[in-house]
């Protein structure tokens, strides 16, 4: 199995979980990070670095590109116009705004989708729909390997 499948298979394991802000523990509660984080843990082993506490807004006062950086730092960045099964995807919800939305590719195809865990939803597949196409600041894949 490809390291995308593996990772698409783990993130349909967490569907359903409630959203918890900060949290990361699959049926019990999660964000977007945690999400990933989870899937990180479960296909690749140990998180590269730990997670300082963060806020809701994501340093959008200061500006500052929180989750683009450490995104850059672990993952390997591709092109927004090749998706692939496995992909994390970093939304910018707000044009101009700072990426502060994760979710993973789960289907490309006329019908793209993706898993993320949304305030209000928990974790859920949702299609990659056009407003969602427009909100894509990056796009990376998973390092190679598995534990």
């Amino acid at each position: 199995m490809t390291v995308g499948a593996q990772i698409v298979a783990e993130a349909r394991l967490w569907v359903g979980t409630p959203y918890l802000h900060q949290a990361s523990v699959r049926g019990a509660g999660t964000d977007c990070l945690g999400l990933l984080r989870g899937v990180w843990r479960a296909v690749l082993g140990d998180e590269p670095e730990p997670v300082p506490v963060y806020t809701d807004d994501w340093a959008e006062p200061s500006n500052e590109e929180v989750l683009f950086a450490a995104a850059e730092r672990w993952l390997r960045e591709k092109s927004c116009a090749q998706p692939a099964v496995g992909d994390v995807i970093l939304f910018r919800m707000r044009e101009g705004s700072i990426a502060k939305h994760l979710g993973l590719q789960s289907e490309t195809g006329p019908h793209p989708r993706f898993i993320h865990a949304y305030t209000g939803h928990g974790v859920i597949e949702s299609s990659l729909s056009a407003p969602w196409e427009r909100r894509i600041a990056a796009r990376f894949a998973f390092p190679e390997g598995t534990k």
